[in-house]
């Protein structure tokens, strides 16, 4: 680890073991524990002191490979800030494991996951710190359920249209998931 941790997040699973969690679902501590920093020079803003600081940061994920970077800050602290974010969202993409089930029915729903949903609505606004969590949760349902949005939305207590809408709020995690219907035969959703 490069950089101390970050304060912990409240939507951490902390019934399930860090190893099995999905890397966007580990708390701050555990995933700066896997992330390697760097800091170089780029041509965003900076003014009179642009390119004499390094406030670029690059972050890779080492078991995974995936990489975030931010350099559209004055501080090498904004950008680090921007780029772990972009970081989980990434780890959150790329990233599939089976969902554990809860109990013997099947349900996959994780607690952070049913506290932000209600009558079949799902409440988390994209810049959320748990949004990268709950949208790793939905696409490992949507892979398990083969990209199907009815079963997915069923296995996940809510309704296929916001599901599709969930989803649809990360442009490259729904570009992603048209990508999989297609290779399975199925349509594009709109």
């Amino acid at each position: 680890m490069n950089r101390p941790p970050t304060p912990s997040s409240s939507g951490v699973r902390r019934d399930v073991p860090a190893e099995l969690l999905h890397p966007a679902a580990l708390s701050d501590e555990d995933l700066w524990r896997s992330v390697r920093l760097t800091r170089g020079r780029d041509g965003g803003p900076g003014g009179q002191h642009r390119n004499k600081v390094e406030t670029k940061v690059t972050l890779l994920h080492e078991p995974t490979g995936i990489e975030a970077q931010a350099s559209e800050r004055r501080s090498a602290e904004d950008n680090r800030k921007v780029a772990f974010l972009r970081l989980r969202l990434a780890l959150a993409i790329h990233v599939r494991r089976a969902p554990i089930a809860r109990d013997a029915f099947g349900d996959v729903a994780s607690d952070l996951w049913r506290s932000r949903t209600r009558g079949g609505v799902i409440s988390c606004n994209p810049s959320h710190r748990d949004f990268a969590t709950l949208l790793a949760e939905a696409l490992d349902v949507i892979d398990v359920c083969g990209q199907d949005a009815k079963k997915a939305a069923l296995r996940l207590s809510v309704t296929a249209s916001q599901l599709i809408k969930f989803v649809k709020d990360h442009p490259a995690a729904f570009d992603m998931w048209n990508k999989a219907r297609l290779d399975r035969g199925l349509h594009a959703l709109k």
